[in-house]
């Protein structure tokens, strides 16, 4: 009698298969990026002579300390901290309770709800209105220019949506029985078992919050404002625009060689950081929301 548990031939096959296209795909994701590192830590000749691949030639840290050197660096980089954190959580507290609306089949106007939410998926009202009604609205220059407009992702919006509706209903149920009050059936029953989707929507949000320039650079008007991918921005427009005026010619050469390296590295470097933490949350709070049954 053969075991169910017993791998069949054809199955141990197909994860053979498997993991061999995935470490393909792995080596091919990571080769650009650790090009990009190896560029980081180079020297200008041996850049602009194609010498560098996986490992760094020519040893030097000049765009680094230059860069690192900068106080406006350290000032957009607390900016982009601040609204990474703030618009994270304006994001995750109306999404999750947007979401779990629609998660509700008996509400009245649910269709619309979720029509007009998808609605802005495919339009926009353009780059014109909305800098004006985030002028109107007296919104320039604050973190709320930021935080308001991209409040909700409506892809982030209908994963939470099918995971709240995944939930057994009799729970909630009982809650209710018990005397919980709708928000205290969110906060005491269905968010601490939305871990897994909760850490997963953090991630998507605060990675793009955190990659987000093009905002900062319409709604803030003082260069203390912006965030530090505006920054590094402008250091790749000027190539050699972070030199300083007491940098020498060769340092001009040097950062113009690799500043795009270097800032692709500073830009990164936070966000796989914290990728490890909320890694094991990632699988599965995407599937969760995804699939039903």
């Amino acid at each position: 009698m053969v075991s169910v548990d017993r791998p069949t031939r054809g199955y141990r096959i197909f994860q053979g298969v498997n993991g061999v296209i995935l470490g393909l795909v792995v080596l091919v994701t990571l080769y650009p990026f650790a090009t990009i590192v190896a560029r980081s830590f180079s020297g200008e000749r041996q850049i602009r002579a194609g010498e560098v691949t996986l490992w760094p030639k020519g040893f030097d840290l000049t765009t680094y300390d230059i860069v690192l050197r900068d106080t406006m660096f350290w000032r957009n980089y607390g900016n982009t901290v601040l609204y990474t954190v703030v618009s994270t959580a304006v994001a995750m507290t109306l999404t999750t309770c947007y979401a779990y609306v629609l998660s509700k089949k008996n509400l009245k106007g649910r269709g619309v709800l979720v029509g007009v939410a998808v609605f802005t998926m495919f339009f926009s009202g353009g780059l014109i209105p909305h800098y004006v009604l985030i002028t109107s609205l007296g919104l320039k220059n604050s973190v709320w220019a930021i935080a308001l407009p991209n409040a909700i992702s409506v892809f982030n919006l209908l994963v939470m949506k099918a995971f709240f509706e995944s939930l057994p209903a009799e729970l909630e149920e009982a809650a209710e029985i018990d005397g919980l009050s709708t928000y205290g059936i969110l906060l005491r029953i269905v968010l601490p078992l939305s871990k897994a989707v909760i850490a997963t929507m953090v991630l998507f949000y605060s990675v793009s919050f955190w990659n987000s320039w093009f905002s900062a650079f319409l709604y803030m008007d003082s260069a203390d404002l912006m965030p530090v991918t505006v920054y590094l921005r402008n250091l790749i427009a000027g190539a050699t625009g972070a030199t300083g005026a007491g940098a020498t010619t060769e340092q001009g050469t040097q950062v113009a060689a690799n500043i795009q390296a270097v800032t692709i590295v500073l830009t990164s470097l936070p966000i796989l950081c914290v990728y490890p933490f909320v890694q094991r949350w990632f699988v599965s709070g995407v599937m969760l929301g995804a699939v039903k049954g």
